[in-house]
C-alpha cells in the first residue's frame, strides 16, 4: 500500500528535476534597443533618465565603439552578424556595387536604407549580400520568436533573407507599402485589437530638412516611433509571452538620428548645432520609448527573464561646409550658400584634379558641368559613365572611392597617386586609407589597418577619404564636435561618418539576468561584440564567415573577469606635404577597436600635433 505514493513521489521529483534542468538550460530573452545616432556622453539623468537608470543599474560600457565608416547600415551589419565591415561588405550607407540596382532607379551607387534595394543586393550577391547568417535568422531557425521593428534599412538587415513576412516580424516605416515586408496575420489582427493604425504614420514635419534659406524640423519623430513602441509593447510582446518561447527582438529608433540630421535650430551656424532644443527633445523621445518597453516587460512578468542591450550605431557631429582650398567651393550653386561646399564636393574636386568628366549615377548618368553638383553626392568619373575610371560614393563624414575591376594595375596605380596628391592638398581631409592591393603610399594607411579587408562579397573600396573634425570648445569634446560632411544637408545640421571619436563613441549599456549589476566596463567594446554577445546569450552557434569577428563580452557577466587592454598608435610615413595619417586603437587579444584616425590636429580624439615617430601594427 505504501509503494504507490513512493513511486508517484519519485516520478514527481524526476519531473521536477527535468523541468529545473530545462528552465536552467533555456536561454533568456534578448532585446537589442538601438537609439540611432546617440552620443555616449549625452546620456544623463536630465537628458535621458530611462537610459541613464538602466546603465547605472546594469552595465555601463564607457569605452564603446562604432564601426568606421561610422554610418547606419554599416553598423547594422556588425550588430546583426558580429563581424567588422571587411567581412560583411556593408562598407557604408552608400556603396558602389558594380551593377545597376533596380530599386535605386538603376544607380550603381545605391543608398542601402531601403527594403527593395536590400532585396536587389541579396539577389545579385548569391542570395546573401552579407555572406553571413544574421542573429535573428539563426534565432528564428532555432525555433525562437523573432521581431525587428523600427527604421527602414537596418531593421531588415537583421533578417534580410526572410522576405515572406510569415516567419519573423519585420516592421519598418515602409510597412504597408510595396517596398515593405508583409506582416503576419496575427500582427495585423493585434494592431486592430489594440486600436492602432494598420500602417505606421509618416514622419510628417520631422522629415523636413529645409534648405539653404529655410530651417529644417523643430519636431522629433514622436508619432511614428510611438506607433513602433506601441506595436512592440502592446502586440508583439504579449504574443511572445503567451507562446512561452524564448525570443529575440530588435527595436531600432530613428531618433535621435533623424531629428539631429534635419533639425532647424542652427541654420548655417555650427552652434548650437545638434545641441539645440530639437535634438535634445529627440533624445528624450527615444528615452520615452525605452521606458514604455521596460514597463511592458514588467507588466507581462518578462523583466526578470529578459536581457536588454542598448547600443547606438554611431555618434554624431554638427555639419560644416567650409573650405579655403576646394575648387568646388569656388563655384556657384542655386542651393548652396556662396563659398560653401556643395553636395558632392569630393567627386567634383577629384574630377577637377584628374581632369576627368563627372557624371551623376543617380540621375541617369547625366554630365555634371561647372556650377552643378550631383543629386546625392555620388559620382562617376571618366570619359564613359558606363565604364567609369573612378566611382565616388558619398557618405557624409567620409567618402569611398572605387577603382573598378576593369581598370588595369598600372592605371590604377597612376590614378591612386593622383587622388592621394589631390586629397593631401585639401584642408577638409583628415586621413586617407588605401586598399593594400594597390600598394603603399606616403601619407596613407591601409584598409587592412582598419578592419576593412576580409571575406566581403561586395566590391571593396579602393580609397577612403576621412573628413576634418574639430570642436566648438565644450567640456566634453565628443558632444560638441563639428565635421566637414559631403551631404545635401546644411551647415549647422547633423551628420556622422568620420573617424572622429565623436562619431565612433556610441552609447552602449546592458541590464538583465545575464549581466552584472552596477558595473562599469571600461574595456573597449564594439558593435561587432554586441552581435557576438547577443548570439552567446541565446546559446546560438553561428559559424564565422571571416576572421574579423567581435568577442563575447564575458567581463560584463557574473563571474567574468576584465580582459587585458593594450593601447596603440599607428602612424604612416609623411606625404608630400608632411601630413601623416594616424590611427589610435586598442587591442583585446587580437580584436582591434578603432578610436580615431586622421591628420594630427584635424580629427577629434587625436593629438593636436603630429606623433613623434611612425609605428607598425602588431595586431596581425
Amino acid at each position: 500500500m505504501t509503494r504507490q505514493p513512493v513511486r508517484l513521489t519519485a516520478l514527481l521529483f524526476s519531473l521536477g528535476l527535468c523541468f529545473g534542468a530545462y528552465a536552467q538550460d533555456r536561454p533568456h530573452n534578448v532585446i537589442l534597443f538601438v537609439p540611432d545616432g546617440l552620443r555616449s556622453q549625452m546620456v544623463r539623468p536630465d537628458t535621458a533618465p530611462a537610459m541613464a537608470q538602466l546603465r547605472d543599474a546594469g552595465v555601463a560600457f564607457t569605452n564603446s565603439h562604432s564601426m568606421f565608416p561610422s554610418v547606419t547600415t554599416a553598423n547594422a551589419s556588425a550588430l546583426a552578424t558580429g563581424h567588422s565591415l571587411g567581412d560583411t561588405g556593408n562598407f557604408a550607407n552608400t556603396i558602389y556595387v558594380g551593377f545597376p540596382v533596380p530599386g535605386a532607379k538603376n544607380s550603381v551607387t545605391p543608398f542601402l536604407e531601403d527594403d527593395a534595394i536590400l532585396g536587389d543586393m541579396d539577389e545579385h550577391f548569391a542570395g546573401d549580400y552579407l555572406n553571413a547568417e544574421t542573429l535573428l535568422a539563426a534565432a528564428r531557425k532555432a525555433g525562437y520568436n523573432t521581431a525587428t521593428i523600427g527604421k527602414s534599412g537596418p531593421v531588415l538587415i537583421f533578417d534580410h533573407t526572410e522576405r515572406s513576412g510569415q516567419l519573423s516580424v519585420i516592421v519598418d516605416d515602409s510597412s504597408g507599402s510595396p517596398k515593405g515586408i508583409a506582416l503576419p496575420q496575427w500582427v495585423v489582427d493585434g494592431l486592430a485589437a489594440a486600436n492602432l493604425p494598420a500602417v505606421p504614420p509618416a514622419r510628417g514635419d520631422n522629415g523636413q530638412s529645409g534648405n539653404a534659406t529655410t530651417p529644417g524640423t523643430l519636431t522629433p519623430n514622436i508619432n511614428q516611433q510611438q506607433w513602433m513602441a506601441d506595436l512592440l509593447s502592446k502586440v508583439v510582446l504579449p504574443r511572445f509571452n503567451a507562446d512561452n518561447k524564448p525570443f529575440a527582438a530588435v527595436f531600432w529608433s530613428r531618433d535621435p538620428d533623424g531629428t539631429q540630421h534635419n533639425q532647424g535650430d542652427s541654420l548655417n551656424q555650427v552652434t548650437p548645432g545638434i545641441n539645440g532644443p530639437t535634438s535634445l527633445a529627440a533624445i528624450r523621445n527615444v528615452d520615452n520609448n525605452l521606458a514604455q518597453l521596460r514597463a511592458a516587460l514588467a507588466a507581462l512578468g518578462l523583466d526578470k527573464t529578459t536581457d536588454i542591450i542598448i547600443s547606438a550605431d554611431h555618434g554624431f557631429s554638427t555639419i560644416s561646409k567650409q573650405s579655403a582650398t576646394s575648387p568646388s567651393a569656388k563655384e556657384h550653386y542655386s542651393d548652396t550658400p556662396e563659398g560653401f561646399l556643395p553636395s558632392g564636393f569630393l567627386a567634383k574636386d577629384v574630377a577637377h584634379a584628374l581632369n576627368l568628366p563627372l557624371w551623376d549615377p543617380d540621375h541617369d548618368s547625366t554630365r555634371v558641368n561647372k556650377n552643378e553638383h550631383t543629386v546625392h553626392g555620388n559620382g562617376l568619373l571618366g570619359s564613359d559613365p558606363s565604364r567609369p575610371s573612378l566611382v565616388v560614393a558619398a557618405n557624409g563624414g567620409a567618402d569611398l572611392i572605387y577603382i573598378p575591376a576593369q581598370i588595369g594595375k598600372k592605371e590604377s596605380n597612376r590614378l591612386t597617386k593622383k587622388i592621394i596628391a589631390a586629397m593631401l592638398a585639401q584642408d577638409y581631409v583628415s586621413g586617407i586609407f588605401v586598399d593594400g592591393r594597390l600598394g603603399k603610399f606616403p601619407g596613407t594607411l591601409a584598409l587592412e589597418d582598419i578592419n576593412l579587408k576580409g571575406s566581403a562579397r561586395t566590391p571593396s573600396p579602393s580609397i577612403i577619404v576621412n573628413f576634418r573634425s574639430y570642436t566648438t570648445g565644450c567640456e566634453q569634446p565628443t558632444t560638441c564636435a563639428v565635421e566637414i560632411a559631403d551631404t545635401g544637408l546644411q551647415q549647422g545640421q547633423g551628420m556622422h561618418g568620420t573617424f572622429s571619436r565623436a562619431d565612433t563613441f556610441n552609447f552602449t549599456a546592458a541590464a538583465g539576468p545575464d549581466f552584472k549589476s552596477g558595473f562599469v566596463d571600461d574595456a573597449p567594446v564594439s558593435n561587432a561584440d554586441i552581435g557576438k554577445t547577443l548570439a552567446a546569450l541565446l546559446k546560438l552557434s553561428i559559424p564565422d564567415q571571416g576572421k574579423l569577428a567581435g568577442r563575447v563580452l564575458n567581463e560584463a557577466m557574473p563571474g567574468g573577469q576584465m580582459p587585458k587592454v593594450v593601447k596603440k598608435t599607428l602612424v604612416s610615413g609623411p606625404g608630400s606635404n608632411g601630413l601623416k595619417t594616424t590611427l589610435a586603437y586598442q587591442l583585446v587579444g587580437a580584436t582591434k577597436y578603432l578610436d580615431a584616425a586622421g591628420f594630427a590636429g584635424r580629427t577629434v580624439g587625436l593629438p593636436t600635433s603630429p606623433a613623434a615617430k611612425t609605428g607598425t601594427d602588431h595586431s596581425k
